[in-house]
């Protein structure tokens, strides 16, 4: 009688049984083009449809004097309205305020993000809540904080002219009255309104930071403020150029809070480019020259994201393709 081993009928010592659910197996193919076509296809209709069209058709009517009725336009006038655009003062004003509104959100808001978002890190109580609190802000809709802010800035009877009459100041201020300083009363708005959705973009990058970095670092003898400049500054570069990127495009594309809170007065002096635009197109019916101020709008985007993409956001670019070619 022959006995058999207890290893017989069974897989081979040190190879795992495949059949079994075990060990390594075949990477499944990558999935055809049947497939890709059919996950592409609806959002490439919804681009089609929503952007690139209507940016084709506003490229088209801003060659026309057009009210918008009557179908087609077809009193062609050629680059008039675009002549007319750099020759009005509302618009250049609308640039000024808009490099001021860039200048400003560079200088103080996005650093006040950063410095929150770095204490906010730290472990101490409450820490949850405060993250929390300051994210809230950024919940609202940007028409509900100007109805609300609309009530803080309310002349005589308003919370900022109350809290200055509480404190033996009975000067009355005009803060959304006064061309002067209304744009930058906008401006503290818009500080209130965003920098919690900034600090979040910050804390998250410091967050991928490894504490391994640190912890070599003050094992080499390393100082908070070096390790902060050597390490933290460095490796959170990509997420503040991303975030820089963000601002200014917000920054060209503001008009839900600015139309609601002010319609862009007094005298234009809170007045944007969208909203221009809008005055143009649905108020005066001007819907030619409308659209050439939406392809400047588009243009000023458009060549911010070129010039700002190659001289700055093309190193993450090619750092983040180079990473997941070495992945696959």
């Amino acid at each position: 009688m022959t006995i058999k081993s207890p290893l017989q009928g069974s897989p081979a010592v040190g190879r795992p049984d495949r059949r079994a659910g075990f060990g390594p197996r075949r990477r499944s193919g990558r999935p055809g083009a049947g497939t890709l076509a059919s996950f592409i296809a609806p959002g490439l209709v919804l681009f089609l449809l929503f952007v690139i069209l209507p940016v084709l058709f506003a490229a088209y009517v801003a060659f026309f004097r057009w009210n918008g009725l009557g179908g087609v336009p077809t009193d062609f006038i050629g680059l008039e309205n675009f002549r007319t655009m750099l020759a009005d003062k509302v618009f250049l004003g609308d640039l000024w305020r808009l490099a001021i509104i860039v200048v400003l959100s560079l200088v103080i808001q996005l650093p006040l993000a950063f410095g929150l978002a770095m204490l906010l890190h730290q472990r101490f109580p409450g820490r949850t809540a405060f993250r929390l609190i300051f994210f809230v802000p950024y919940v609202l809709t940007e028409a509900v904080t100007a109805v609300l802010f609309g009530l803080v800035f309310s002349p005589r009877r308003g919370f900022a002219d109350s809290l200055l009459a509480s404190l033996g100041v009975e000067a009355q201020i005009g803060w959304l009255s006064d061309r002067d300083i209304v744009l930058f009363v906008i401006f503290g708005i818009l500080v209130w309104k965003f920098f919690g959705f900034h600090m979040i973009l910050f804390l998250a990058g410091r967050q991928n930071i490894p504490e391994e970095l640190y912890e070599a670092a003050a094992i080499d003898g390393a100082t908070g403020t070096q390790a902060f400049r050597s390490i933290t500054l460095p490796l959170m570069g990509p997420t503040v150029r991303m975030i820089v990127f963000l601002s200014v495009i917000g920054s060209v594309q503001l008009f839900d809070l600015v139309f609601v809170l002010t319609g862009g007065g007094p005298f234009h002096a809170s007045e944007t480019l969208a909203i221009t635009m809008y005055e143009q197109g649905f108020q005066r019916n001007q819907i030619g020259y409308a659209s050439a101020l939406s392809i400047a709008m588009f243009a000023v985007s458009l060549v911010f994201a070129l010039f700002y993409q190659r001289l700055v956001l093309n190193r993450d670019l090619q750092g983040s393709l180079t990473t997941a070619g070495n992945r696959s």
